[in-house]
């Protein structure tokens, strides 16, 4: 027991260095400059942000949106879930794979497909227009409540499909087989076999949404407008806009208990799910779609799912290589119609640009980027997960595993700033150094590359270590010729979590990469915030360009994923 604990607390070492250097470090120090900043000493900005009505319509507004986001994501993720969970059909791997593309796309492009699908211009307003002769767009959905809620559900359903489908799909059916022996109907096998089995994976994967929609910043900022606030929003317009850095520093800490209470309810209710009363394998619990019922059910529930979730991104697509009006380009005036005059454009440094870098250079730089966050986090998330897989009940895991998940709820703005004031001084002097970016996508990859190697070491049986040292092997061999092999694909699949999220990440990269040195979500950035069609246009193509590398990494995830554990 002793040694076991030994391995345990060697194993934390490399995650809780990274995190206590580039984590806490860097937010301590923002935070402690941030408060120092108050003429009334450090209490006073907290007791100004108890007493603010602003401060409590933010709080209430952050907690309102994210509670109706969590349950229009859970009525749309549930009838998914089961739908995976429990038959087996042509294009399933396909779907989960397309369902998984918007939980890693940035928010700019987020932004963008909403905008080319229900915006002023969009495909939908455009018809309407057309066919009815309107002068003005019928359908005014950017800067409103529904657009938050909708983008919400967009990103955060692949959540529910993917914890609450994976397990569920290893539930035995012969509990609900004997519960109706014993006399029960349907509804009864559901409400007091099936449901009760599923609580705690249901919970954890509605307080994981609910975490990502309490911390979401850019779908409030870009797509709700100026009438909607955040904690986030509030944070980023204290410390930009106002330079209110007390007042950002308490909310941030705000967000941060708030977040850190969440993530140990997550934490403790996922170790249930790894515990669950009876298991099979998938294949032995999904059928065929034989009746009319289960078709039409299944035909329903793909198509919301590919209309809410895919809809957006082909609009997307489509609109880059669309023209609505007469642009004048390089090559002269172009007509509407079908164009791929977009694309060629990303290649013409129309402004003159010093800090000007061609999309393939973008793309270049962060392709660099992505492999050095997949090296990073597999470093830093093979231990920790190793360690969880031990025993994820002992006192010592109980206490870390939270602290993963707690770069996801801390602020961008005030993290950012943090590496900006911490990482500027010898010895740990990284302002230049092309790392700092790598690392700050680490902090956002690594929990997940956590999430998706522990549910498959835990499934090595034990007996196989044990034959093994029976036999004459040393500890190091076990982890060679046992361990590794056995989760090499779920390593793949943890490396093609953190490329993609480092591919499409934004919100870190802003305050921290070089002009001259921009990431494809940045260069998207940069073409967003110019006037005219023909920046618009470049945008959306660039922003294509990055779907169609976010779609290769869900495609990589679903052939390399091993079939009976799950992600998160």
């Amino acid at each position: 027991m002793q040694n076991k604990r030994s391995v345990t607390v060697l194993l934390w070492c490399a995650p809780l260095i990274f995190l206590a250097i580039f984590y806490f470090y860097p937010l301590g120090s923002i935070l402690k400059l941030s408060l120092a900043r108050s003429e009334a000493g450090a209490l006073a900005p907290f007791v100004e942000a108890i007493t603010s009505p602003s401060v409590h319509r933010v709080l209430g507004f952050t907690i309102w949106q994210a509670f109706l986001s969590t349950i229009l994501t859970l009525l749309l993720g549930l009838p998914g879930a089961y739908l995976l969970a429990r038959f087996d059909f042509r294009g399933k791997t396909l779907l989960r794979a397309l369902t998984g593309v918007p939980f890693v796309m940035p928010t700019l492009v987020v932004a963008a497909s909403f905008n080319a699908l229900l915006g002023p211009h969009g495909w939908i307003n455009v018809g309407l227009m057309e066919v009815f002769n309107l002068p003005e767009p019928p359908i005014q959905f950017l800067n409103s409540l529904p657009a938050i809620l909708v983008a919400h559900v967009f990103y955060n359903t692949t959540i529910v499909l993917r914890m609450v489908g994976d397990f569920w799909s290893h539930l035995d059916p012969r509990l609900g087989k004997a519960a109706q022996v014993l006399g029960a109907n349907r509804w009864q096998v559901l409400k007091n076999v099936t449901i009760p089995l599923l609580t705690p994976v249901i919970t954890a994967a509605a307080l994981l949404v609910f975490i990502f929609d309490f911390t979401s910043f850019g779908v409030i900022l870009i797509l709700g407008g100026p009438h909607f606030a955040t904690l986030e929003v509030e944070i980023f317009y204290q410390t930009i806009s106002l330079f209110n850095l007390p007042l950002a520093a308490v909310l941030s800490v705000l967000q941060l208990g708030c977040t850190l209470v969440m993530t140990i309810l997550y934490t403790r209710l996922s170790a249930k799910t790894s515990r669950p009363i009876s298991l099979q394998s998938s294949r032995h619990t999904q059928g065929r779609l034989l009746t009319w019922q289960q078709r039409i059910f299944a035909f329903g529930v793909i198509a919301l799912l590919l209309i809410i979730l895919i809809t957006p991104l082909l609009a997307l697509a489509g609109r880059s290589v669309t023209s609505f009006g007469v642009i004048d380009t390089r090559e002269g005036s172009l007509a509407p119609g079908l164009t791929l005059a977009f694309y060629r454009e990303l290649s013409i440094n129309r402004q003159e640009s010093l800090f000007y870098a061609p999309p393939t250079t973008a793309i270049g730089i962060s392709l660099t980027y992505a492999a050095a966050t997949v090296v990073l986090a597999l470093i830093l998330g093979l231990p920790a997960a190793w360690a969880l897989a031990q025993d994820r009940t002992s006192r010592l895991n109980r206490v870390l595993d939270p602290l993963l998940m707690l770069p996801l709820g801390t602020s961008a703005v005030t993290l950012g700033l943090g590496f900006i004031i911490a990482l500027a001084h010898p010895p740990l002097d990284l302002r230049t150094s092309p790392l700092l970016v790598p690392i700050a996508h680490t902090l956002v990859a690594f929990p997940f590359v956590v999430r998706s190697l522990t549910p498959a070491l835990q499934s090595i049986q034990p007996s196989l270590r044990h034959a093994a040292a029976v036999l004459g092997a040393s500890p190091r061999q076990v982890l060679r010729h046992i361990d590794l092999p056995l989760v090499g694909r779920a390593l793949l699949v943890a490396a093609t979590f953190a490329f993609t999220i480092s591919i499409g990440e934004f919100g870190a990269t802003s305050l921290l990469s070089r002009p001259e040195y921009p990431t494809v979500p940045m260069a998207i950035y940069r073409l967003l915030s110019r006037p005219g069609v023909l920046n618009y246009g470049q945008a959306l193509a660039l922003s294509t360009i990055l779907m169609v590398f976010a779609i290769s990494g869900m495609l990589a995830i679903e052939r390399f994923r091993i079939a009976d554990v799950g992600e998160f």
